[in-house]
């Protein structure tokens, strides 16, 4: 009995110790949470394609250009005349061509664009200076113009390169497709000039029967003027051409190791001699845009395409 006794004692005692151990209510709390991981972050988008090509690829056609300016003595000149104005390799290397054309005639009414093109695929996208939600351009297959209802007081398709082509001379005669001929030296400003003549294999480009003639000064080799015809199809549909122009290129910049005439005067051509000055053209804003996105120079998507010519 007294066992029993003791046994419920120490009972009691244990029972009454641990009570007084436990915690108040006052005391009790939660348990801290665990805390919640972030959302994993979101994917970095894709890196946007750019217009600039890939070096190797400039190196292999303009070894090819090369081995083809090689086969003649225009065509050497012509080598030697983009080597003045920067070289082909560097030229294409530094990506699009970012200009602004603004091309007056003395009597008419001027055409004023900004433009970024792709010297290696020739597209082209420009905005009007004065209208630059309006803006057109050259896809490499069709020309279009956005937004959907716009217009432009001048043929957007004739006019998405031929800017480009103007300032682009000599590199842009390099291309497949141009035939080269030399022609007789001439003088311009007393100085004597080596000429080379442009045309063009049939099927190249919207107007084939186009030429240029380059004045290439003898000693610097840098094109100082040019003469040319218009024989796009839009103007002329039953074929024919413009009367032949006459076009200097003065004050040469040098950007980035690629010089480019930023002055022109357009004169009529008459009796072999420049004759009355019709026209002047101020390029500005000059830069390359090596990591231009693709998207800079294609069509948006609420352009449209323009049919014909």
């Amino acid at each position: 009995m007294r066992h029993l006794l003791v046994l419920n004692l120490i009972t009691l005692l244990g029972l009454s110790t641990a009570a007084c151990d436990a915690p108040t209510a006052e005391q009790r709390t939660e348990a801290p949470a665990e805390p919640a991981s972030a959302p994993p972050a979101d994917p970095a988008p894709p890196e946007e394609e750019r217009a600039a090509p890939d070096p190797h690829w400039v190196e292999s056609r303009v070894a090819d250009a090369h081995e083809r300016l090689a086969d003649s003595e225009p065509g050497q000149l012509l080598r030697k005349s983009i080597d003045a104005h920067g070289g082909l390799q560097n030229f294409f290397n530094k990506g699009p061509l970012h200009f602004r054309f603004n091309y007056r005639p003395l009597d008419g009414d001027p055409r004023d664009t900004r433009q970024l093109v792709d010297t290696w695929s020739s597209r082209a996208a420009h905005t009007l200076s004065e209208s630059p939600e309006v803006a057109f351009g050259w896809d490499g297959e069709n020309a279009w113009i956005a937004p959907q209802d716009a217009e432009t007081p001048f043929n957007a398709r004739f006019w998405a390169l031929t800017p480009y082509y103007f300032v682009a001379l000599p590199f842009v005669l390099a291309d497949p497709g141009v035939i080269l001929t030399r022609e007789d030296d001439a003088t311009y400003n007393d100085q004597t000039y080596h000429l080379i003549r442009a045309t063009y294999e049939p099927g190249t480009g919207d107007a084939p029967d186009d030429f240029y003639v380059l004045y290439i000064h003898p000693e610097s080799f840098e094109v100082h003027a040019i003469r040319y015809i218009v024989s796009y199809p839009g103007f002329f549909p039953e074929g024919g051409h413009s009367p032949e122009r006459f076009m200097t290129y003065e004050d040469q910049k040098t950007i980035e190791g690629i010089t480019l005439a930023t002055s022109h005067k357009t004169f009529t051509f008459e009796d072999g001699e420049p004759g009355e000055h019709i026209t002047t053209t101020e390029v500005t804003e000059l830069r390359f845009e090596p990591d231009a996105p693709l998207s800079a120079i294609l069509p948006p998507e609420n352009a449209r395409t323009l049919e014909g010519f």
